[in-house]
């Protein structure tokens, strides 16, 4: 099995607008994460571990959550990082 092969994987389409799908499969890549995204196709990701969901998760909360949800999350992370 080629692993570079999208084909012969497993794989999850990825829910994100076409306009944001770019800039998570580049996120994505820096991250580690096995994904494809061919022009006119969905992303596709492969998601092996919970370390990889709970960065797909963030991934796509960056893109979609509005601004103030996502400085309230960030606040919050300083908080508990302060304690």
């Amino acid at each position: 099995m080629n692993p570079a092969d999208p084909e012969l994987e497993v794989c999850d389409i990825v829910q994100v607008s076409w306009l944001d799908r770019w800039q998570v499969y580049k996120r994505l890549q820096e991250l580690e994460i096995p994904c494809w995204c061919a022009v006119d196709q969905p992303l596709r990701a492969k998601v092996n571990t919970a370390k990889q969901a709970a960065q797909l998760m963030s991934v796509l909360r960056q893109v979609s959550a509005p601004r103030d949800e996502l400085v309230e999350w960030l606040e919050c992370c300083w908080q508990m990082a302060s304690r």
